[in-house]
């Protein structure tokens, strides 16, 4: 490694973020580039989708400090009538804090701690930073054909990255971090945003995605949000332990976008980085952070209350691999959250960034802007200690689905995917049913046409909420939805008819009862109607056979 203090990379005025410019091209740019050039930029790029939201989230700390708040609604919408970013602002705060932003810098790497080192000194190959190589599971065989070293730009993204979603597990241990036993440091949990269930709103430009993200300082739903939140490049330069004994509780959202859940320090010579530490940094739990958290969905956990003894207790809602974000809808969008009755807490909560949509879309942004909400997360495997898949999906919906103005269009969304679930199961059923006429298990069948109905119903659902608008009336919304899945349902349900065995037609005594595809038809036509029962609104009763 070399300290010579020539070397520098400083982030401020060298490329390293990648964008998507409105002309569709692609773009490496310094941070004073992309702030100067937002309005200008579709959004940014990542190695991987997660890298996306990490990058955004350091923009927004950024911009949070540059302007100084915003303060209260009247100061956001000053931003959000201005055609760009308040550039010579934001270029006074980094030119500030420049030295905060070398990635190379001799006493106060960027997002690094200088001397970092091992009892013995050892480094790590960079497979302990790229998030695309697991360690023994490359995700990117390309990555393979030469020894891994990274360009400083490269390193610079995955630095950012590693703080927000390194998995846990047994890490290097630091010399001067009194928590390391017989030299290794013993898990402390996932990066930040490994625990979450990420939803990043985007707008039109970069620049509209930064402030539709960026709500005032004290926003209601952020109650713990405290006025001397600030990001790590603000604070003192940290060493090997933490900086509270037994850990410190977050000031709010931008002491979270910068949370230094590591302590990292990059190998590198005079073109490439070559190597890197990675140890234990700040420890936090995601118990009821969402009073400071604003990206993610929250959902009651009841053995968590019974664990702490106290109530209520809410963690983040993770997103699942296997559902689609439009399945989910019931737990964004804040005009479908109902509280649990009574005094009784909410079993889930929307994110905060979303109940900040609620209060500017009818009034200053429009109940017809173009959102595109972009789900993002982490699955880990073995004890969180290994990266398992990483989680990206984007549903394109208005503005007006975010407000609570417009309950009649959320209820027809959410019983729309409601309805689209109870037609899946129909086809499911009939999967199983007719793989037990023909004498077989019904399980493998019905999970094939699970996902295939969920597969065939994916893009038109997407299709269709996007074309939802101000004007558009929800029971012809949901009338037209209910003929689409039910044509596409029953046109999946007709294939498996046509495509069963012989014996399935013969039939076989189940239980005392004959089961053959005729019956099976039967019952995935009357399951159909009756999870669809819209589509025949305007039909006689004869039309639905």
């Amino acid at each position: 490694m070399s300290n010579d203090d020539a070397l520098s990379f400083d982030l401020v005025e060298r490329p390293w973020l990648l964008a998507v410019r409105t002309d569709g091209t692609t773009a490496e740019l310094s941070l004073r580039e992309v702030f100067t050039q937002a309005h200008q930029l579709t959004s940014l790029l990542g190695d991987v989708p997660t890298q996306v939201f990490a990058l955004t989230r350091l923009l927004l700390a950024i911009l949070h400090r540059a302007v100084d708040g915003p303060r209260d609604l009247d100061h956001w919408e000053q931003l959000w009538e201005e055609e760009r970013l308040p550039a010579d602002r934001i270029g006074q705060y980094l030119d500030q804090w420049r030295h905060r932003f070398d990635l190379l810098h001799p006493r106060t790497p960027f997002f690094q701690v200088a001397e970092l080192r091992t009892a013995k000194g050892e480094m790590s190959e960079l497979n302990k930073l790229v998030a695309d190589i697991p360690n023994g599971h490359p995700y990117f065989s390309m990555r393979l054909d030469r020894d891994l070293s990274l360009s400083f730009a490269e390193a610079a993204r995955w630095v950012v990255h590693c703080h927000a979603f390194d998995p846990s597990g047994i890490k290097s241990g630091a010399v001067g971090d009194p928590r390391v036993k017989v030299g290794k440091g013993y898990p402390i949990g996932t990066g930040w945003a490994g625990y979450l269930g990420g939803v990043l709103p985007q707008g039109k430009t970069l620049r509209d995605t930064l402030l539709l993200n960026l709500p005032p300082l004290g926003h209601s739903t952020l109650s713990g949000w405290q006025r001397d939140d600030r990001p790590a490049w603000e604070r003192d330069p940290v060493g090997a332990a933490e900086e509270v004994t037994g850990g410190r509780a977050p000031t709010g959202p931008i002491d979270l976008y910068t949370w230094q859940a590591r302590r990292i320090r990059l190998a590198f010579d005079q073109e490439h980085v070559t190597g890197v530490l990675i140890c234990n940094g700040e420890r936090i739990t995601p118990q009821n952070k969402h009073i400071v958290e604003p990206h993610s969905a929250w959902r009651r956990s009841l053995p968590q209350e019974k664990k702490l003894g106290k109530s209520p207790v809410y963690m983040p809602k993770e997103h699942e691999p296997e559902r689609a974000l439009w399945r989910g809808l019931q737990a964004l969008l804040p005009g479908a959250i109902t509280n649990g009755g009574g005094n009784e807490p909410a079993a889930t909560m929307t994110p905060a960034v979303l109940e900040w949509l609620n209060e500017i879309s009818a009034e200053v942004i429009g109940l017809d802007y173009p959102v595109h909400l972009h789900a993002i997360g982490m699955i880990y495997g073995s004890n969180q200690s290994v990266t398992d898949e990483i989680i990206s999906d984007a549903l394109a919906i208005r503005s007006m689905l975010l407000t609570r103005q417009t309950t009649h269009l959320v209820s027809a969304v959410t019983s729309s995917v409601a309805a689209a679930e109870s037609a899946a199961r129909a086809l499911t059923s009939l999967a199983g049913s007719l793989a037990e006429a023909a004498g077989g298990t019904p399980d493998g069948p019905k999970d094939r046409a699970r996902e295939l109905a969920y597969a065939e119903l994916d893009m038109p659902f997407r299709d269709w909420v996007a074309g939802l608008g101000p004007d558009t009336d929800s029971v012809d919304a949901e009338q037209g939805w209910h003929r689409i899945a039910y044509r596409t349902i029953k046109r999946l349900g007709e294939h498996l008819l046509t495509e069963a065995p012989e014996q399935a037609w013969i039939g076989r005594q189940i239980n005392g009862s004959l089961l053959t595809s005729a019956h099976a038809d039967r019952w995935f036509r009357r399951n159909l109607c009756k999870a669809l029962p819209l589509a025949f609104a305007d039909e006689p009763a004869e039309a639905r056979a």
